[in-house]
């Protein structure tokens, strides 16, 4: 059997991005969070394979309880690429409250 990596280095452009996104091949990612109050802007959209989105909404839900428990007061998430790609290859989320020990820190790996 032979398994499929996933490999996104000739989707080099937005429109490349937004194309394989209208045919039903991605989806959008909001890299901060909407609930978080995050804005519905290019700069806060990328384009992911399916299920990713879902991936970071649960993570960005336990970031959340973390945050009504007073356990984080930090929040950030950063894209990862590789070449030219458009796509992320990651994403890396940063977690902590800046007066207290420890962080969550998890990474999404996406191809």
């Amino acid at each position: 059997m032979e398994t499929q990596t996933l490999d996104f280095s000739h989707v080099d452009s937005l429109q490349k991005a937004e194309e394989l996104f209208r045919a039903g091949k991605l989806e959008r990612l909001y890299v901060f969070p909407l609930e978080f109050g995050g804005q519905e802007i290019p700069q806060n959209i990328l384009y992911v394979p399916h299920g990713i989105a879902a991936l970071k909404a649960r993570l960005d839900g336990t970031i959340a309880k973390m945050v009504s428990d007073g356990n984080i007061n930090s929040y950030r998430a950063e894209p990862e690429y590789q070449g030219d790609s458009f796509i992320p290859s990651k994403i890396k989320i940063f977690a902590a409250h800046n007066e207290k020990p420890g962080a969550f820190n998890p990474t999404i790996n996406i191809w």
